[in-house]
């Protein structure tokens, strides 16, 4: 009875080494697939390298909220004051001085006769109240617009130097069709578009991202394969500009 009771054990211990290995083994096999779907996941392509949100790219916050209509109402307040800006100016032709000048006048006509009429009425008069801009927040529109002009002015200045043909080819492609828009359309209406595109643009790419950036990279793909032609057929056979100073 003692053998066969200790053949039992035996067995039975036998059976939860078996049971813990099959176990253990079956836990592998379920993370195997896991890591290797997680490693053979192909990596989607984003225009321009983009790695966050759009809303991020945007910078997020209120300016963000407004390109991608996240609040209706504000982002077509924001729209429509843009228009009507624009068919004041440019279709009615009225001038920027005249309009200040007249909003001025209505405004300090209406106070002033307010104020006046308060002590006819016994009321209180109306609460104007003191503009002051702070010195930081000027300080600090000052340095960046100092930083900005300077990264400009470097930017072309080495541009200028002759070191790299594509950027200099870019900037000059750009300032090519900017002057060409700009013979087309004066500066308000020019800056009447870009402000129409910043509010359409981002929410168009961010509702059909998938298919824009499909198509991206197949343009960009192809421009560049062009681009090597172009490069071995004109760029190439171009004398290189100045080089970096050599080393001593």
């Amino acid at each position: 009875m003692a053998e066969r009771s200790e053949e039992t054990l035996l067995d039975k211990i036998a059976e939860k080494i078996h049971d813990v290995r099959d176990s253990s083994s079956s836990d592998s096999d379920d993370e195997k697939p896991k890591l290797s779907d997680s490693s053979l996941k192909p990596k989607i392509y984003r225009l321009f390298g983009r790695e966050k949100p759009v809303h991020k790219v945007l910078g997020g916050g209120k300016p963000a909220d407004l390109f991608l209509w996240r609040d209706k109402k504000a982002s077509a307040a924001v729209l429509g004051g843009a228009t009507a800006i624009w068919i004041l100016f440019e279709l009615m032709e009225y001038h920027l001085l005249t309009l200040v000048c007249h909003s001025l006048i209505l405004s300090l006509a209406i106070l002033f006769l307010w104020s006046n009429a308060t002590t006819f009425i016994n009321k209180s008069p109306p609460h104007i109240p003191q503009v002051i801009i702070p010195e930081d927040l000027a300080v600090n529109i000052a340095l960046s617009l100092r930083f900005e002009i300077n990264r400009s002015i470097a930017a072309l200045r080495e541009i200028a130097s002759g070191r790299d043909l594509k950027a200099f080819l870019a900037v000059i492609a750009g300032l090519w069709v900017i002057s060409i828009l700009g013979n087309c359309l004066n500066f308000l209406s020019l800056f009447y578009l870009v402000f129409v595109l910043l509010h359409t643009v981002p929410i168009v790419y961010e509702k059909y991202e998938d298919k824009i950036d499909s198509f991206g990279e197949k343009a960009i793909a192809e421009i560049k394969k062009q681009y090597a032609v172009f490069d071995a057929k004109v760029l190439s056979k171009v004398p290189k500009g100045p080089l970096k100073d050599k080393k001593p």
